[in-house]
């Protein structure tokens, strides 16, 4: 388990993380979100030690990462893909890192299968595709078989193969009872992988919730109605902070009710319903929503930029 309590760093007079506490959880993903600028790789830099914190304090299985003895065994990393001597191999490379907490030879060829490298294993790493160093720092940060996995943007260059393999593997994993963390602009791999998430802008906490509530709060979706009724429905239904469409002749979409007060008026009038379902909104569309405040930089509207053009 990872807990943060009032984790704050600062670069001089500039505050990257401010106040931030959280706990990532076994037998969870938590997915750690936020826009660039956010202050993501500065708390993960903090976690297993990289950056002191200027307040605050960071805990990996109950203690500070420096004082594990095994640090390996308690927490795999992956933050930087490229941290790897280009003129070694592959192999060479988990080799040196299984030496310093007395890792058997089996180990690291186990997460060599694992990760996809038997066949590149004995090649130099500076001639490794983007995905294949993607592969390679999984596979590093499976080899002590830690209790947490923090994986800083995991699927970056690989193909769809590797995406499922990735997605599959995490989901293993916390079945399994590990905590895992996952940092990803990917917003719909997250939502695929992720029980849990934590998002932040500018280094302050926005949200700590599951995806499900998190998407549910987020609203606008509306609510699908299906029924053989539908023009007595929507006379029932009206208001003037009320939007109701159509895509069939049996269907509605109402926005500015919920389904708690459709499925009221419907028993209330005798109209029969056949489907009454929140349409929650995209992971995606509530996370732009909540973090529009805090994007470090904004991009201009597409129809401006061709006016622009």
């Amino acid at each position: 388990m990872i807990e943060a309590r009032e984790l704050t760093k600062r670069y001089g007079d500039k505050t990257v993380v401010d106040n931030l506490s959280f706990t990532v959880r076994p037998g969870e993903v938590t997915g750690f979100l936020g826009p660039n600028g956010a202050g993501k790789s500065t708390t993960m830099r903090m976690i297993v030690g990289l950056d002191a914190p200027t307040r605050g304090a960071v805990t990996v299985n109950g203690r500070s990462y420096a004082r594990h003895a095994a640090p390996l065994h308690e927490i795999g990393t992956l933050l930087e893909a490229r941290s790897v001597h280009p003129g070694r191999s592959a192999f060479r490379h988990l080799m040196a890192l299984a030496h310093t907490h007395g890792i058997p030879r089996r180990r690291v060829d186990e997460v060599i299968e694992l990760a996809g490298l038997t066949s590149v294993a004995g090649k130099r790493v500076g001639a490794f595709s983007l995905g294949m160093g993607q592969r390679l720092g999984i596979a590093s940060a499976l080899l002590g078989d830690p209790a947490i996995v923090m994986l800083d943007e995991p699927v970056n260059g690989l193909d769809p193969e590797g995406v499922r393999w990735v997605r599959n593997l995490l989901r293993s994993l916390a079945d399994e009872g590990r905590a895992v963390m996952l940092s990803s602009h990917l917003m719909s791999e997250t939502a695929l992988i992720a029980d849990h998430l934590v998002i932040i802008g500018r280094g302050r906490l926005l949200a700590d919730t599951t995806v499900d509530d998190f998407t549910r709060e987020a609203g606008g979706g509306g609510v699908k109605v299906v029924t053989a009724e539908t023009a007595r429905l929507r006379s029932l239904l009206a208001a003037p902070d009320v939007t109701i469409s159509s895509s069939s002749a049996e269907e509605l979409l109402v926005t500015g009710r919920d389904a708690r007060e459709i499925g009221t008026v419907a028993v209330q009038h005798g109209v029969p319903l056949y489907e009454l379902t929140p349409q929650a909104v995209s992971l995606e569309t509530a996370f732009m929503e909540l973090t529009h405040d805090v994007v470090e930089y904004q991009s201009a509207p597409a129809d401006t930029e061709r006016k622009a053009a």
